[in-house]
């Protein structure tokens, strides 16, 4: 699939979506349709996990400032808001690995945070820079940061608006895993295509039971664990499983996704 913001491609398992919306994937109508219509194209073509990156020299410079007209006046032209548009991330049912590399600042740590696993180039600039324009994040980084790196380090980032190195971000909890810039393709589609080739039931579960468990605490997750876990013990992803532990030990499985 081929879209002029974002460029979808299937390989086995796995989707891979390459935002490619010059001069510098900042965050707008075109750029946030696209992802959508990846994600759709993904569950249509059967995938089982995706990875996000940029065919451009940075991930992402941020937003557009079209996005910031809409948020002074009411809203009219936007078909998805960017709030809209990063919670349909975070409740995809498929793994999303997201690549960084260059510049990831504003709107565009705002995407990344939105999904899964983020893994970063060592020389990526990474930051909630919306301050040294007058503003602070409006996409919900704010209240992610919180959760991932403390109501401190959130409040440093948003209120000072830097730019930070990607080992940083690791030691902040705000980034799964650095890597030198040239393995950075290699590392993203290795983790990628490892969550596409695992059991996809468990995947879409433990993605369901963290969001409530982030969202509403541990008692709600605990409230639900047992009734979101009921599909598990009809997959074939379990039967393949187990069998394959009787048999050969663990780790072993070659699941189907079902």
């Amino acid at each position: 699939m081929t879209d002029q913001s974002v460029l979808a491609m299937a390989d086995g398992p796995l989707t891979i979506l390459t935002m490619q919306h010059g001069p510098h994937n900042l965050l707008s109508p075109p750029l946030m349709d696209g992802v959508l219509a990846g994600l759709e194209f993904a569950k249509a073509n059967g995938s089982r996990a995706v990875l996000l990156r940029s065919g451009l020299r940075h991930f992402s410079a941020g937003a557009d400032v079209s996005l910031f007209e809409a948020a002074m006046g009411d809203g009219d032209g936007l078909e998805t808001s960017p709030l809209e548009f990063l919670n349909a991330l975070e409740a995809f049912p498929l793994p999303i690995v997201v690549a960084v590399h260059g510049v990831c600042v504003g709107g565009g740590l705002e995407l990344a945070l939105a999904c899964d696993i983020i893994l970063a180039a060592r020389s990526a600039k990474i930051g909630s820079v919306e301050a040294t324009i007058g503003l602070n994040p409006l996409m919900g980084g704010i209240q992610r940061q919180v959760q991932r790196a403390g109501a401190l380090r959130a409040k440093e980032m948003s209120l000072l608006g830097r730019r930070y190195d990607a080992e940083t971000m690791e030691r902040w909890n705000l980034v799964n895993t650095v890597v030198d810039d040239e393995k950075l393709e290699s590392a993203a589609h290795a983790m990628a295509m490892e969550l596409a080739n695992g059991p996809t039931v468990a995947h879409r579960i433990t993605k369901e039971l963290v969001k409530i468990a982030v969202d509403q605490g541990t008692a709600a997750a605990d409230a639900v664990m047992e009734e979101k876990q009921m599909a598990l013990w009809d997959s074939e992803d379990l039967k393949i499983g187990l069998d394959s532990l009787m048999k050969n030990g663990p780790g072993l499985a070659e699941f189907v996704g079902r």
